[in-house]
């Protein structure tokens, strides 16, 4: 009985596995789903698995598996350097009297392991490093989180955040341009992880 409850292990479709009763098509396919649930790129949740692909692309990670959202860490580049992704966006979905304040959340975690449904180990922060994306545009008019362009990403050592004497539960965009973190555009984004990895940031 504890083998048949063990962890199930996602597999990638494609969009066109069709919803059936009983193997018979009732009219509506995966892709159906997919676009209805997921269009909304500025909602909060789909926005930060987007920032998620697109700090993937820029770091030449191929996407070609499947996300695994219990992950204790979100990516791991070709060079074996384990990446935080965190989101933040001034402009939301809903009405606003002003843009939003940026904060990142970077709080220790206890690591889940799926296969055992239990959690383990410290509270830590388990990558090396963090790349802190932030869609930037302000005009909702033109807002697209698919134009790389209106998004800005900061970078941190997990060293440099551990040896902070502030919060070390979030950071917000000042304290982030002290530390000389960022903004970063797409294009720079991969050697900023690099040398935030090879510790060349300094606290």
């Amino acid at each position: 009985m504890a083998d048949a409850l063990g962890r199930i292990l996602p597999r990638r479709l494609s969009g066109a596995e069709a919803f059936h009763s009983n193997g018979a098509p009732i009219g509506c396919d995966l892709l159906d789903f997919w676009r209805s649930s997921g269009s909304d790129l500025v909602v909060n949740i789909v926005r930060g698995q987007l920032a998620e692909y697109i700090v993937a692309h820029a770091l030449r990670i191929p996407t070609t598996g499947v996300r695994d959202g219990w992950a204790v860490y979100d990516l791991t580049t070709p060079d074996g350097i384990r990446v935080e992704v965190k989101s933040g966006s001034y402009l939301q979905s809903w009405f606003q009297k002003e843009p939003s304040v940026i904060t990142f959340s970077v709080k220790k975690t206890r690591a889940w392991n799926p296969n055992t449904n239990e959690f383990e180990g410290d509270q830590r922060r388990h990558a090396d490093v963090y790349v802190l994306a932030l869609l930037a545009h302000r005009d909702k008019a033109t807002l697209d989180p698919l134009d790389i362009a209106q998004w800005q990403f900061y970078v941190l050592s997990t060293r440099v955040l551990d040896a902070r004497t502030r919060s070390q539960q979030s950071i917000t965009l000042p304290s982030l341009e002290r530390l000389n973190a960022g903004p970063y555009a797409y294009a720079a984004l991969s050697q900023a992880v690099a040398q935030a990895a090879r510790g060349s940031q300094s606290a």
